[in-house]
């Protein structure tokens, strides 16, 4: 006698395939949308003249990289989040011979995507539609990002300079971490850095 497996049974195992491939598709889209943004605002950095420079502290090598570019920038300001101590930075770029008033340094970030949200407003009241983009290489992809969408709701765009430190990138979670809360921010005015920090999920850097 044949075993016939019965009707409702049968669905059951043909469903799981279109289930398999909604959920994978469900965690595909954030990829995607992510890879699309990027592609985006990689073909419109090409076409930017930047009016600013923008450098987020956090390493020395930085810094100093920033100071010798500057020189080839002469008409240019630097701006500067957080990083060395403020008479060290002075010290890196008099040494490098640029004026006092192209600097501007500002303290107020804790981390990466402070960075972009303390300065955005400051800069946009300046006039400034697109910056020079200044960090170490490991660190530009999250900080594209993070600059994309916040600078970017205020209609500034970003040419990104990499200081080439020769280290790996930094984990892929990181960018969809702060991508999110530069998102928050956009929304609702808060970057959720406070609820990060006190869970141990954000780091300073």
């Amino acid at each position: 006698m044949l075993l016939r497996i019965p009707p409702h049974h049968n669905q059951g195992l043909s469903s799981q395939p279109r289930q398999f491939k909604a959920k994978l598709w469900l965690c595909l889209m954030p990829l995607l949308s992510l890879w699309l943004f990027c592609g985006y605002k990689q073909i419109q950095s090409y076409f930017v003249q930047p009016e600013a420079i923008l450098v987020l502290g956090g390493e020395e090598e930085r810094e100093l990289f920033a100071a010798k570019f500057a020189q080839n920038h002469p008409q240019l300001d630097i701006w500067i989040s957080s990083g060395s101590p403020e008479w060290y930075t002075n010290r890196v770029f008099t040494k490098a011979g640029i004026k006092k008033d192209r600097l501007h340094i500002d303290r107020q970030a804790t981390d990466t995507v402070t960075n972009f949200t303390t300065l955005v407003d400051k800069l946009q009241a300046e006039g400034i539609d697109g910056v020079y983009l200044i960090t170490s290489d490991d660190h530009m992809p999250r900080a594209r990002i993070i600059g994309d969408i916040v600078f970017g709701s205020r209609g500034i765009l970003l040419k990104p300079v990499p200081v080439k430190l020769g280290r790996k990138p930094e984990p892929i979670e990181k960018c969809f971490r702060d991508g999110a809360r530069s998102l928050l921010w956009v929304v609702t005015g808060h970057t959720g850095a406070t609820l990060g920090q006190s869970s141990g999920f954000i780091n300073k850097k």
